[in-house]
């Protein structure tokens, strides 16, 4: 079995809070970098949305071939 290989993410995170923290502060910096994270996905999604030119009714009609799926399970 092979050694897994770190990030450079994982590698900068463990330098970085290599000392003991309280609980608090580690849900703030969890916080704080799943927000970063969801902005990231939201801009993406918005230069996609450009570039491909969808609109409101594209992501209704997403919506709910989402919903219809989820109906028959």
């Amino acid at each position: 079995m092979g050694a897994h290989v770190l990030s450079n993410m994982q590698k900068e995170l463990l330098k970085l809070y290599s000392t003991e923290i309280p609980d608090a502060q580690l849900q703030e910096i969890k916080y704080l970098l799943s927000n970063y994270f969801a902005e990231k996905a939201s801009d993406e999604m918005d230069r996609l949305s450009d570039e491909n030119k969808w609109d409101d009714q594209t992501m209704n009609q997403w919506a709910n071939e989402h919903n219809r799926h989820q109906d028959h399970h």
